[in-house]
């Protein structure tokens, strides 16, 4: 799986179960109509939890320049606390939980529904709020971040 390129996205969720952040690799759409996507979460992540109390989460597609938010809420920060939303400026959500205004793309999700498969958890989430930013995503492939090529825009 080290050679399959993926997005890096940070899911963030708060409420009554916490607040609380992780970096992962797993996301991806599930339907356009309604909108929906799905992230994989590690069970072990405090942030799995609290997800299922919360009933919310927003998806940060990170830009190409975040990597080191990545660290932090993968637990390998370079500098500070692993898990430290200090490390950037968030922004609350309409379902209550934060988003990186500087990320490439950010989805605010509300918990459609819910598996468990292996070490993960699957969540589905409806997206209720989208931005989006000019800035390339950062993405991960062979165990190092790497930038996607710009391709040109044709109308």
């Amino acid at each position: 799986m080290s050679g399959a390129v993926t997005s890096v996205n940070v899911v963030t969720t708060d409420g009554t179960g916490g607040m609380f952040g992780v970096t992962v690799s797993a996301m991806a759409s599930v339907s356009a109509d309604p909108p929906m996507l799905l992230v994989c979460v590690n069970q072990r992540s405090p942030a799995c939890a609290a997800i299922r109390e919360n009933g919310v989460f927003c998806v940060n597609l990170l830009a190409a320049n975040q990597h080191d938010i990545s660290d932090v809420f993968a637990g390998h920060p370079r500098e500070g606390e692993a898990f430290d939303f200090g490390c950037a400026e968030w922004q609350a959500t309409t379902t209550g939980a934060v988003r990186l205004p500087g990320a490439a793309s950010t989805f605010d999700c509300v918990l459609h529904s819910s598996q468990d498969a292996g070490t993960h958890t699957i969540f589905v989430g409806r997206v209720v709020d989208v931005t989006a930013t000019e800035s390339a995503p950062l993405a991960h492939c062979r165990r190092t971040y790497c930038h996607p090529a710009a391709l040109p825009m044709t109308n």
